[in-house]
């Protein structure tokens, strides 16, 4: 289970260090394999140990071609999936196409999800995060089902 924030530096070659706190779960969950694809609701990437992923992929291949957003979702996930492993150092290579696609430079988020790693660009991620804050109680936005029950 990944939960928590980090901030984290992407070094010149595109590599981003996993907290240590995470890499024995991934060594111990995915034996270091993990895949990174782009988030296809924001500009961030979401990062998976590799048996997560393969969850994904099985989900992911109920959904119709014949739907657009469906495949649309399919084409974003899939298309842009990559497979990275933990170096020596915990670290990943980010794909340039992604990290141009995330606009991740040198600061970093790195959101645990559950079973997977949301990676922001810094700016990006309290820019959505304030502007997610200010329309909390906003009663001019219907809250969804799924939350109207949530007791926290």
């Amino acid at each position: 289970m990944f939960r928590g924030f980090n901030k984290i530096s992407v070094d010149n070659k595109g590599r981003l260090a996993v907290p240590s706190r995470f890499r024995e779960l991934i060594s111990v969950q995915a034996d270091n394999n993990l895949v990174i694809t782009l988030n296809p609701l924001d500009r961030s990437l979401w990062l998976y140990p590799l048996p997560e992923w393969e969850v994904i992929e099985d989900k992911l291949a109920t959904l119709s071609d014949f739907d657009k957003q469906s495949r649309r979702t399919k084409q974003m996930m899939r298309g842009y999936a990559s497979d990275c492993q933990l170096d020596g150092q915990g670290r990943i290579l980010i794909p340039k196409e992604l990290r141009s696609y995330a606009e991740l430079s040198k600061q970093v988020v790195i959101l645990g999800q559950g079973n997977k790693f949301e990676i922001w660009n810094e700016v990006a991620w309290e820019a959505q995060r304030d502007e997610w804050l200010t329309s909390v109680g906003d009663d001019s936005v219907p809250t969804p089902e799924s939350l109207q029950e949530l007791s926290l």
